[in-house]
């Protein structure tokens, strides 16, 4: 386990395209982006990634016939490297999204490729059946991804780009010349390279998010090598995605002890070190990124991928942000010590009661239990559209 990858088991999104006109994306700078991707598909995959990629037509550029978008050559990549996957990679490998029309516009030459892979455990397929609009196949997109990477596009790698991020999600941008300074990736970029901005693309656990977008601002000289060992890099850099813990915090009630001992010793072990989140508890002994305590609470609670609520002691803030996650249609697991009195009914959420006694392998399995149950729960009000 300590030798894995912090990529292993992360979902990457890489998305983007390139402009029709030659005078804006060059051929040699697209076929050099061309090589970092295939080349970071393929090191991803050794590291134990997974992916989301789109399935659609191959989209060419008139004059030099080069693919504008870089779908089908992740799909190749991961085709060619399933043998170096290492031991125990999590499964599917990539989640395919498409619409109701894709099956007609695969290209003859990647046919073969496709029912190789789609006939496996190696692809889940999202349907997004009957929108044949990009914007709801990139909402399912960025739903499944933990990771965005942007290189070229334009206003469909910012729309992305905003998902992501709305989501607490990194967005990492590439600096190819493969669009408008003003749009897509390079504008993502441009904004990374300011030191005030960067933090919102990306959070990192060494060094800031603008010294990490000053790393893999490459040089024309750097080779394809030095570029995807930069990158993989930096996404091994980033911060875990945060598992937000509402939970009860006065030292002086009489269950504080026990809920400290249940976030001690059972969920933040199973949290983090086997779920792969990292938790976020907001008490006021963190340095501030919000000028006030409120703001600071459902900042990170809106833009936190999990939450863990305990109602024990049934605090009246516990509640709001209990709601709010569950508003924000966050996988919320509910916990309270056994015996806690609820105030209003609540077991209709499927509660854990957790004991405070017994060993700590048992308390632990009966946390991974519950969560495993309730991890793919669907919202209380599932977002469906007026006409299909």
């Amino acid at each position: 386990m300590s030798n894995r990858s912090p990529l292993f088991g992360r979902r990457i999104h890489i998305t983007g395209s390139i402009a029709a006109d030659a005078g804006i994306a060059p051929a040699g700078d697209v076929d050099q982006a061309r090589a970092v991707v295939d080349g970071l598909v393929r090191e991803l995959v050794r590291k134990g990634a997974t992916f989301v990629v789109p399935v659609d037509a191959e989209k060419l550029r008139s004059g030099d016939n080069r693919p504008i978008c870089f779908d089908w050559l992740v799909w190749q990549a991961l085709h060619a490297t399933l043998a170096r996957r290492p031991s125990g990679a999590p499964t599917p490998l990539a989640v395919a999204v498409q619409h109701h029309k894709t099956e007609a516009q695969i290209p003859a030459e990647f046919e073969g490729l496709w029912d190789e892979l789609r006939g496996s455990d190696l692809v889940q397929i999202e349907n997004v059946s009957h929108w044949n609009m990009n914007s709801k196949r990139m909402e399912a997109q960025a739903k499944a991804g933990d990771i965005l990477i942007t290189l070229g596009g334009s206003e469909g790698v910012l729309f992305l780009a905003n998902l992501y991020h709305d989501a607490g999600k990194p967005v990492v941008p590439l600096n190819f010349p493969l669009g408008a300074e003003d749009t897509g990736a390079r504008k993502l970029f441009a904004m990374g390279l300011s030191s005030s901005q960067a933090s919102r693309l990306f959070r990192s656990t060494s060094q800031s998010a603008h010294h990490w977008i000053n790393r893999i601002n490459f040089t024309q000289r750097a080779t394809t090598t030095e570029r995807v060992r930069g990158i993989i890099e930096l996404l091994e850099a980033l911060e875990k995605p945060r598992a937000f813990a509402v939970r009860l915090l006065n030292p002086k009630h009489e269950d504080y002890a026990a809920v400290q001992d249940f976030f001690d010793i059972v969920v933040q072990p199973v949290v983090e070190n086997e779920l792969g989140f990292s938790m976020t508890v907001v008490d006021g002994e963190q340095p501030f990124e919000h000028g006030f305590f409120d703001q600071e609470i459902f900042a990170k609670l809106h833009r936190s991928s999990v939450v863990v609520a305990d109602i024990t002691g049934s605090r009246p803030n516990c509640f709001l942000e209990l709601g709010y996650a569950l508003g924000r249609c966050h996988p919320t697991m509910l916990t309270a010590k056994e015996g806690t009195f609820h105030p209003s009914d609540i077991q209709a959420l499927g509660g854990l009661h957790w004991s405070a006694t017994g060993t700590v392998d048992g308390r632990r399995e009966a946390f991974r239990k519950h969560w495993n149950a309730i991890r793919t729960r669907p919202p209380l009000v599932p977002m469906e559209p007026l006409i299909w």
